[in-house]
């Protein structure tokens, strides 16, 4: 992995994160092909003044996936050779750290179920936007956008803060 790759990934996921919120909160998963931006301004000339030409990738926004579970809408993806990488925004709802800590007994063993319906109930949860992006030489970026609830929106980055959906990226790409 390139320092280069991994800066431009995370420019890329910066931008989708940047155009879903423009539609604001409340929003279903949004899928985004990445494609190198030179070929596509070749491949699509009239394009050249819509993208970045400086960027080197060019998030392109996907049709609506086909339904409401988002491994499933993945599981059934395979993108043509043209796409260098792809990233997902979704709305998550996350808990503090130490939340983790109280979950009562055999309820934190994985149970997606369970763990959606703690995390909706609880009184420290706060809404926040993932976006996790991926090329397919396996280079990862995720950005986190905390909802503000009296104070501006928090943002996170990290590229190991979805392991799990990075990988399901991923496998979309192979």
């Amino acid at each position: 992995m390139s320092a280069s790759h991994a800066q431009h990934l995370s420019a890329a996921a910066r931008e989708v994160e940047d155009f879903v919120s423009t539609a604001g909160w409340d929003q279903p998963p949004q899928l985004f092909a990445l494609v190198a931006t030179d070929e596509l301004v070749q491949a699509q000339p009239d394009l050249a003044t819509q993208v970045d030409a400086g960027s080197p990738l060019t998030p392109v926004a996907q049709d609506a996936l086909p339904n409401d579970d988002l491994a499933e809408a993945l599981a059934g993806i395979m993108w043509p050779e043209a796409v260098q990488g792809c990233a997902v925004a979704q709305e998550i709802v996350v808990l503090p750290p130490e939340v983790e800590d109280t979950l009562p007994a055999g309820e934190d063993s994985g149970d997606e179920d369970v763990l959606q319906r703690i995390a909706a109930e609880h009184p420290q949860r706060r809404e926040a936007r993932l976006v996790a992006a991926v090329l397919r030489d396996g280079t990862a970026a995720c950005v986190l956008r905390i909802r503000g609830v009296d104070g501006p929106d928090e943002v996170v980055e990290h590229p190991e803060l979805a392991p799990n959906l990075t990988d399901a990226l991923l496998t979309t790409l192979r």
